[in-house]
């Protein structure tokens, strides 16, 4: 009689179900690595828009210049200079030199900032708008003109409002607020203390020394970096409206 060799059909199967299910399991620990790797890839990215956006803002603040603005109309029709500042509490412009697509190489920009409403009405986000500055001629043309504040008594430049377009950059999304707050310089001889936070710029000769802008998550998420209050101080020594002598 002659010996046979080979496997029986149960020893097939059972071959055959081992190799699955360690298949099966290799694929699972690959599935929930991948999905790992990828959660941690969009905290990251999330971490790093936050830290940019914080780092943009002050550094636009920190380049913010005291330019004067000719309006194009005032009440006896000849162009009124004022300096070159919008602050209110959802909008705000003025000129830097630092500028987002060049940074500090690039020549002086305007910058508009606007709060507008998010995605399907959900929460708020920060939109920029940047443009060349021209000079007080070129500046003027976002300006109207001069109107006397009903509340304060004071001389108040008027602006145009921000338009929203496709080339507006989307600063900070899914806000659940977002608002801008001024503080005003002392008084000649008074001590820092005199100092207060207005929510809408009223002077038309002088800018503010801090600037605030608070922002909050729209969806808190205790482990990823949030959107927090940034209060920057405008690093400005000179009158945007005085004439200097560079001699």
């Amino acid at each position: 009689m002659r010996s046979t060799r080979g496997f029986t059909l149960i020893e097939v199967l059972i071959s055959v179900t081992l190799v699955s299910l360690l298949s099966v399991g290799l694929m699972m620990a690959m599935g929930v690595g991948l999905s790992a790797l990828h959660k941690s890839g969009d905290r990251l990215i999330s971490n790093r828009r936050v830290m940019s956006t914080q780092q943009i803002l002050e550094q636009q603040i920190a380049g913010l210049m005291p330019v004067p603005a000719d309006c194009r109309h005032s009440g006896d029709g000849q162009p009124a200079r004022v300096a070159f500042f919008e602050g209110q509490p959802a909008a705000m412009r003025f000129v830097s030199s630092y500028s987002l697509h060049e940074a500090s190489r690039g020549p002086a920009r305007i910058l508009e900032f606007q709060v507008i409403p998010g995605e399907n009405g959900a929460g708020v986000r920060l939109v920029l708008n940047e443009w060349l500055y021209t000079g007080p001629q070129g500046a003027g043309q976002f300006c109207t003109g001069i109107a006397q504040d009903p509340i304060t008594n004071l001389r108040v430049a008027q602006f145009l409002p921000i338009q929203i377009g496709p080339n507006s950059f989307v600063l900070a999304d899914k806000l659940a607020y977002c608002r801008f707050t001024f503080r005003t310089p002392p008084p000649p001889g008074e001590p820092p203390t005199e100092t207060k936070w207005i929510a809408n710029w009223t002077y038309i000769d002088h800018l503010p020394d801090a600037i605030r802008i608070e922002m909050g998550p729209l969806n808190p998420d205790s482990g990823r970096l949030q959107p927090v209050t940034l209060t920057a101080p405008v690093r400005v020594n000179r009158l945007p409206l005085e004439v200097y002598d560079n001699q």
